[in-house]
């Protein structure tokens, strides 16, 4: 029978981790040997690490230290190890042979290559990530934070980030939000994924969503056991007056500031229609506030939820405005449900860091949330008209379209032209996707993309223009300009 002795040698200045008999057992010196050989051989111990006297191994492993000698000079004879004259014992420079290089087989496909640009959506700049800025706050925030704050933290999220998020969300996008109705997620998809598993739990079978939009969040619908149903989604947004054909359908998740992928926002028509339909059926619209934050032409689109906070759940997300790592997300829930989310949420689901939460609370109240998403702003508007521009002298007969707000655009291709435009990118060495990519799919293993009843964008590309760092955005653009049809 072996055990895991784990030795803290002086000398080492770390635990060694070496597989050995028991105590007083039969054979411990070669064991020792062969496991000091395999840490060799497998990396643990580097070249030149300096292992321990064999006086201290000796006393820490409880052996003799004769043993402890013997092993030393096996390997030193072997050549794993050297031993010089003050120096003390050390693992040999050793050079490793390369591993067998395994046959050559002719591809049966044009080789891949990888991307140079990247214009596909859903993605900011993220190397524009206000590095300083978030350190300077997570320094004050750390410095200030409570002692509960190291402590395992509750469903709703911490209250400093939810009192700074009430505030931020009442005067830029006019949600109405007490703090007690807010709760922190580790992204997007976790809170959508703990409100479908309520509402399924509620006894709702079906949900609504646009006929463009995310399979991903589809699928998490989906996985909680919920149908989801199209909505068509033409010139001004999400048909919401077909909600009330939709028999059995009482929860819709829209995207009304900015939809995703189409670019267009909710009419105000709409818009009061799918908050009346929700009144006065007892149903649910769940708001992605895509994009809401970056608009251009006009003053934002205020949240729908502002219309009725007991009908319209808000869903937002530090990914666009800051970066996707945080895992930021945020729920502003109607009183009716919060019970039911808090408990589902506080069943198991991931939590978010306090101290990122504690950090994001630091930067909305001392202003640098609203200094970065201004900076980002303008720059994301002259990337937007560094697109229109180019376009307009090399490919005139595209039309660009969704591009009030946000950080892609839609460009219409002729008709059956959008496979062909998207190879000839990949052989630009640019990555796009096209409009197909997000039309609605039936279900996991339908790969039909088929039309959907009153949409009304045919071939096109959706272009990422805020996804490239600043540095290659030129050449992206040149790129796309190359793939388009002449």
């Amino acid at each position: 029978m072996e055990d895991s002795w784990a030795t803290s040698q002086a000398g080492l200045g770390a635990d060694l981790h070496l597989d050995l008999p028991e105590r007083g057992a039969a054979g411990v010196g070669a064991a020792l040997i062969r496991s000091l050989r395999d840490a060799v051989r497998g990396g643990r111990l580097a070249p030149g690490t300096r292992l321990p006297s064999s006086r201290s191994l000796a006393a820490d492993l409880g052996i003799a230290r004769n043993t402890v000698a013997d092993a030393y000079g096996e390997l030193v004879a072997e050549g794993w190890l050297t031993a010089r004259q003050g120096s003390g014992t050390r693992v040999a420079a050793r050079v490793v042979p390369p591993e067998p290089t395994p046959p050559r087989t002719p591809p049966t496909t044009e080789p891949r290559r990888r991307p140079t640009y990247d214009l596909r959506p859903g993605s900011p700049d993220v190397s524009s990530f206000p590095r300083a800025a978030w350190l300077s706050a997570a320094r004050r925030a750390l410095t200030a934070a409570p002692h509960d704050a190291f402590a395992y933290g509750g469903p709703r999220g911490r209250p400093e980030l939810r009192r700074a998020l009430a505030d931020y969300l009442a005067r830029a996008r006019g949600v109405r939000a007490d703090p007690e109705r807010i709760v922190i997620c580790a992204g997007f998809k976790q809170g959508l994924a703990v409100l479908s598993r309520v509402l399924r739990s509620a006894g709702e079978r079906e949900v609504a969503v646009e006929s463009y939009g995310l399979d991903l969040h589809w699928n998490v619908m989906r996985r909680a056991g919920l149908r989801t149903v199209p909505l068509p989604v033409d010139e001004r947004g999400a048909r919401t007056d077909e909600l009330a054909g939709l028999t059995g359908v009482r929860t819709v998740l829209l995207t009304p500031a900015h939809q995703f992928p189409t670019g267009v926002s909710l009419h105000p028509d709409r818009r009061a229609a799918v908050v009346d339909w929700a009144s006065r059926t007892g149903g649910l619209v769940v708001e992605d506030d895509y994009d809401g934050e970056f608009r251009y032409d006009r003053n934002p689109v205020g949240a729908l939820q502002g219309l009725d906070p007991e009908r319209v759940l808000y869903l937002g997300t530090s990914s666009k405005s800051l970066a996707p790592v945080l895992r930021l997300a945020w729920m502003v829930v109607p009183g009716h449900l919060m019970d039911e989310l808090l408990a589902a949420k506080g069943t198991g689901e991931w939590p978010t860091g306090g101290l990122d939460q504690l950090t994001l609370a630091e930067f909305l109240e001392s202003g640098a949330y609203d200094r970065h998403v201004r900076g980002m702003r303008l720059r994301y508007r002259r990337r937007r008209d560094q697109l229109v521009a180019a376009l307009a002298e090399h490919a005139p007969q595209v039309r660009v379209r969704g591009i009030a707000a946000g950080l892609h655009a839609v460009l219409e291709l002729p008709p059956g032209t959008e496979r062909s435009v998207l190879q000839g990118a990949a052989w630009q060495g640019l990555a796009m996707d096209g409009l197909a990519r997000f039309r609605y799919v039936a279900d996991d293993d339908d790969d039909v993309r088929g039309d959907v009843r009153g949409d009304a964008v045919g071939d096109a590309l959706v272009v990422g223009y805020g996804t490239p760092p600043d540095h290659a955005f030129s050449g992206a653009l040149e790129a796309l300009c190359r793939a388009l049809p002449i």
